[in-house]
């Protein structure tokens, strides 16, 4: 299923992204997922797996007998995703406009995705999105950036060095909006040619309240949020956060 919303812009790296992203899957689904959202939806559940990427968890769901419908914004993106999960249907969506009927038992979104969302009222718009997309007593778990996580970024940088391309990526922090640029130049071995690609993402961290707010403003409830370091003992995860909601029934 197509529609016209879509992320151009990460097109081009996602042969990056799926050969090195998706190795955090290579050893099944982790934990977090499985003890707090997994363990609460019923046998061959109906999981909308929103801003799904290349469709590595949407592959590792399938395994476990679930029925899995992946959306994200980016047409390669899916393109390997249908190749990584073809049990699964993939949905060419922009997370802000999608609308689909309840018949959804959870909806996951992991990783940074929803930091991409820039302003509040657009995240609020996907929490409506995603609450409109579930059953009653439906759930909802996603991760996001909070708080101050991105002034620590300001500076870095971080890359890839493969046989068949190269990336790196470097970090600058906005103080002002609060937003962190990602500039990342990119290298491809293509037709026995190595082509150069540069692209920049603007990524912003929400504070906890806020998004808290916006999900309740939209009718979930029962709101648990945990630590992904402190609470969940997932190294290296400072100031992220893990939020599970549940639709009224």
């Amino acid at each position: 299923m197509n529609t016209t919303n879509r992320y151009s812009e990460y097109d081009l790296f996602a042969p990056m992204y799926n050969d090195h992203w998706g190795r955090m899957f290579k050893d099944g689904i982790p934990l977090p997922i499985k003890n707090l959202i997994l363990q609460h939806l019923p046998p061959e559940a109906h999981i909308l797996d929103l801003c799904c990427g290349t469709g590595q968890l949407a592959e590792k769901l399938l395994l476990e007998g679930y029925q899995v419908t992946g959306l994200d914004g980016s047409e390669v993106m899916l393109k390997y995703a249908r190749e990584n999960a073809p049990a699964a249907n993939f949905i060419l969506e922009d997370a802000r406009f999608f609308n689909l009927q309840p018949i959804f038992h959870g909806v996951i979104c992991i990783g940074s995705s929803l930091n991409h969302i820039l302003a509040l009222d657009e995240l609020t718009r996907v929490f409506q999105n995603v609450y409109n997309a579930l059953q009653p007593g439906g759930l909802f778990g996603f991760t996001m950036d909070v708080e101050d996580a991105y002034p620590r970024w300001d500076g870095s940088s971080q890359g890839v060095v493969k046989d068949e391309y190269v990336w790196v990526w470097r970090c600058q922090y906005q103080p002002d909006t609060h937003l962190c640029q990602v500039k990342i130049t990119m290298m491809q071995l293509i037709d026995e040619q190595w082509r150069r690609s540069d692209i920049a993402w603007l990524i912003k961290s929400f504070a906890i309240a806020d998004i808290q707010s916006a999900l309740q403003a939209v009718g979930f409830s029962n709101i648990e949020i945990y630590d992904l370091e402190r609470d969940l003992e997932i190294p290296n995860k400072a100031n992220q956060s893990c939020f599970i909601v549940r639709k009224l029934s």
